[in-house]
């Protein structure tokens, strides 16, 4: 997929002031530590995450993606009537139905002609929703979009929990609870438009997308009883998978972009942790230095994590005209986007 007029406006995050650190939730499993007599640290030694972010008791996501989206409309120059689509690509939201963008168009006050839905697809949830939004504004159907998503890992972290102070857990359940030990809760919002209509347009420039559906069952997540959230993560084999297909897609991106693997200036990845980002650049020939993290003090913030990356970076350091960016998503199913943008 190539792209002619579509960029990336503006971008904005909303983060929770609540910190979890990772020797906090050892503390609470302390019972079972001990019983399984495991050494305390090895949650924050073996992910490198020290903290996460929670939002307060109760909150729903649409509401963190609307502080998200406040934030990112303060920062485009689109006026509220010019957002002709808004999608929430969270992995979390508020029910069933009816669809989050709803609660986020009436809380942000958008126009009543606004095409509004949810996009769900675990953690590339925001990548597709600016792939679609870019077509899109490339066709002419809409001026300017709106993508935003709130993650709240309260639910899952503490249902986790919860299961894992049961006397029956052994050495092999927490393992295939670990990795819900690592999440944590953020907001993201994005404004895309047409670039003759941005001052210093962050152009989108191609995707290439990758599926290994055959590894879905690596990481299943939702609902169990009593409405405690659970995931079930072979994490080992989803990392290998996970890169094995994070691989192939990157030779195809190359192919379509006809960037070399030093070309980005920048590389933002779906933040999981120390091991992933790792792995990542060693199979994929980066530049460590050019990986912007954040990870230690955010944990992995689901479909948050690329965007509230970005946004990051583009504080950190501005990019200079003719800067290329590579955005590497991947999300359980397994499924892979790579996005490609150019500071103009």
């Amino acid at each position: 997929m190539r792209f002619e007029h579509a960029c990336i406006e503006a971008v904005a995050t909303a983060v929770p002031d609540e910190r979890v650190s990772s020797a906090a939730i050892e503390e609470r499993l302390a019972p079972l530590y001990e019983r399984l007599k495991l050494q305390s640290g090895r949650l924050q030694l073996m992910t490198g995450i020290a903290e996460r972010r929670l939002w307060p008791a109760g909150m729903l996501p649409s509401e963190a993606a609307a502080r998200a989206g406040e934030e990112a409309l303060r920062r485009s120059s689109a006026p509220r009537e010019e957002i002709d689509l808004l999608i929430h690509a969270s992995v979390c939201r508020d029910r069933m139905e009816p669809a989050s963008a709803c609660a986020v168009h009436r809380r942000l006050g958008l126009g009543p002609g606004t095409l509004l839905f949810d996009l769900s697809n675990a953690c590339l949830g925001f990548l597709d929703a600016m792939v679609l939004a870019g077509q899109m504004i490339d066709r002419g159907a809409i001026r300017r979009a709106l993508v935003v998503a709130g993650e709240d890992a309260r639910g899952l972290l503490e249902g986790t929990l919860r299961r894992l102070l049961e006397p029956d857990i052994t050495r092999a359940d927490l393992k295939a609870h670990f990795a819900s030990l690592t999440i944590g809760s953020g907001a993201a919002a994005a404004v895309l438009a047409h670039r003759a209509q941005v001052r210093r347009p962050l152009s989108l420039i191609a995707a290439t997308a990758g599926a290994a559906t055959d590894h879905a069952a690596l990481c299943e997540g939702g609902p169990v009883g009593e409405g405690r959230l659970e995931m079930a993560t072979d994490s080992e084999e989803l990392l290998q998978q996970g890169i094995g297909l994070a691989s192939t897609t990157w030779r195809r991106f190359l192919d379509t972009t006809g960037w070399g693997s030093q070309s980005p200036a920048r590389i933002i990845t779906h933040q999981v942790g120390r091991a992933h980002c790792r792995e990542l650049v060693a199979a994929l020939g980066l530049e460590e230095k050019k990986v912007h993290l954040t990870y230690e003090y955010f944990g992995n913030m689901g479909s948050v994590s690329l965007p509230f990356t970005l946004a990051a970076a583009l504080e950190f350091e501005a990019l200079a005209a003719g800067d290329r960016v590579a955005l590497l998503g991947i999300g359980s199913g397994i499924n892979c986007l790579m996005l490609a943008v150019r500071q103009d």
